[in-house]
């Protein structure tokens, strides 16, 4: 049988390589964006790469991507490319998108299209859902790559041993494209692992999760 993905975010970056990667795989890949430039790059010279522009954030576009693709074996969601320049009706002065438009574009529109293609894996026992939160050091940014690892923590959580895999990927800036995909790749032959910080060292969530140790009592003097 023939894999099906969805690839979010595909015209650009993790996500027109995810697409690239999954079709040189042999999976059937349907990747989505609004840049339809983007996209026809991506699935140039790719005979299984079926391109649509959809806007994540709007809930009609994401139920006419899923009506076409029926339950997708795969789902990934790679983060929007960050603002160059504040947007036109961002407040005089401002260094970044208002915090509501980041957390919509990064987060809330990334979630509702796992909540909509997650019944389909379910019914089915099986799937694989991978979330790349976007990195940077604004704290609108940071917000939104927060939200997205709780996000899908909770789901790991909620959904366990109904067959669905949940990776949520936490790579620092300037980490090439193909490490994240590795190791999001070997991390899904590893039952159990919700969280990938490729780059060398553990992603943001990753610190907040160790227990701190208890600190070392000193010898008496002698």
């Amino acid at each position: 049988m023939r894999r099906t993905a969805l690839v979010a975010g595909a015209a650009r970056g993790v996500g027109a390589l995810a697409a690239r990667r999954l079709a040189a795989a042999a999976w059937d890949v349907v990747a989505v964006d609004t840049d339809e430039v983007g996209l026809a790059a991506t699935a140039l010279r790719s005979p299984n790469t079926h391109v649509r522009t959809c806007d994540v954030t709007d809930p009609e576009d994401v139920a006419d991507i899923l009506g076409v693709t029926g339950a997708v074996h795969r789902l990934v969601i790679a983060p929007p490319p960050a603002y160059a320049t504040p947007p036109a009706y961002a407040p005089p002065g401002a260094l970044e998108a208002p915090l509501d438009e980041v957390m919509r574009r990064a987060f809330l529109g990334p979630a509702a299209l796992v909540s909509a293609a997650l019944p389909g894996m379910l019914e089915r026992g099986a799937g694989e859902v991978i979330v790349i939160v976007p990195s940077g050091a604004s704290p609108a940014t940071a917000a939104a790559a927060a939200a997205g690892r709780a996000y899908v923590e909770a789901l790991a959580a909620e959904h366990r041993g109904r067959g669905v895999a949940f990776r949520c990927a936490s790579p620092r800036a300037g980490v090439p494209d193909r490490l994240v995909l590795d190791e999001i790749d070997r991390s899904l032959a590893r039952p159990g692992d919700v969280h990938v910080a490729p780059g060398g060292r553990p992603g943001p969530l990753r610190l907040a999760l160790r227990r701190p140790r208890p600190p070392r009592a000193s010898a008496p003097p002698r």
